[in-house]
């Protein structure tokens, strides 16, 4: 594979075919459940693009989209622990059915802020989508109505997830490792 950095390995974790799959299955949960409804999309930036794309191709239902930016790991493989909105809502959200797609429901920090954060904005309800989740790093509990995989901890890259902005075009979920 033509994906190296020097000093790192990546290993398949979940494989483009899984990864399909599973974003069509969501897509299809999600349309039963807004049936007949307005869902309003709100994409994580950078992480959540290539998932919110794909999702939205199974997406049969009344849609609209935005985006937000926030930041906690910058060219890090661990949280800082401290969450910054870096891009915020275009739209307004009260009185809408929001939904947050993001990328990986790692610590709960981020999604935790969002949350209180998108709130305090009024959405008739909120709900969360995510491709990815580490349960066992929570810090901050959160329930995401809709989680495509549960996976180790282990520091993932690929799919539009990155290392220093690198990986993002990767079509499957692959597991960095440093070189020993």
């Amino acid at each position: 594979m033509p994906f190296t950095t020097p000093g790192a390995q990546l290993k398949v974790l979940i494989d483009e075919r899984q990864l399909q799959q599973r974003v069509k299955d969501l897509g299809e949960q999600i349309s039963r459940d807004y049936q007949g409804k307005h869902l309003h999309l709100i994409c994580i930036l950078k992480g959540a693009c290539v998932f919110l794309v794909d999702l939205i191709r199974h997406l049969p239902v009344d849609i609209s989209i935005d985006f937000m930016a926030v930041s906690s790991y910058a060219n890090s493989l661990h949280t800082s622990g401290e969450v910054k909105i870096v891009k915020d809502l275009d739209s307004i959200i009260q009185g809408r059915e929001v939904m947050i797609v993001e990328d990986i429901l790692d610590t709960g920090l981020t999604v935790d802020y969002l949350t209180r954060s998108l709130r305090t904005r009024a959405p008739s309800s909120l709900s969360i989508c995510a491709l990815l989740s580490k349960p066992t790093r929570r810090i901050k509990e959160v329930n995401a109505t809709y989680v495509g995989f549960e996976i180790p901890d282990e520091f993932v890259v690929g799919y539009d997830l990155d290392f220093a902005e690198r990986y993002r075009n990767l079509p499957t979920i692959s597991v960095m490792k440093k070189d020993e």
